[in-house]
């Protein structure tokens, strides 16, 4: 397999954009769903109110003009890339991009603050615990 078709991932956080109102949000997961679906991208979105953390995965020529599109996003700032590197196999083969909202906005400011390896370990210890909208 060569080094376009592998899969790849990429964890990161951003904020919503102060002048963006909340259901942007609603819109940014539409929109990403159908891109992703065309792409062969899956994933999963969390949102807290303030704060997007996002896992994505697909094939490397895919994954990585997706998240230069997705740092040019005016409806997000401070896009800070957590972990990113080869995937053996897909986290989230059921949905394109899943969404889940969580009340607690200490979680993903840990996940901000954390190494990639702990980012990646907090994000995955996470998912048990969401309502997951596919």
């Amino acid at each position: 397999m060569d080094k376009t078709s592998r899969l790849h991932e990429v964890l990161y956080v951003s904020t919503l954009a102060p002048e963006s109102p909340i259901k942007v949000v609603s819109q940014i997961a539409a929109q990403a769903r159908r891109a992703n679906e065309e792409a062969d991208i899956t994933g999963l979105l969390i949102f807290d109110g303030m704060r997007f953390c996002q896992q994505i995965e697909g094939p490397h020529k895919e994954v990585l003009p997706l998240i230069q599109r997705i740092r040019q996003d005016s409806r997000h700032t401070g896009v800070k890339i957590l972990h990113q590197g080869p995937l053996e196999a897909r986290r989230f083969r059921r949905f394109s991009l899943g969404y889940a909202a969580v009340d607690d906005q200490d979680v993903l400011a840990q996940l901000e603050n954390a190494s990639p390896k702990q980012a990646m370990a907090q994000f995955l210890a996470l998912i048990p615990s969401l309502d997951l909208d596919s």
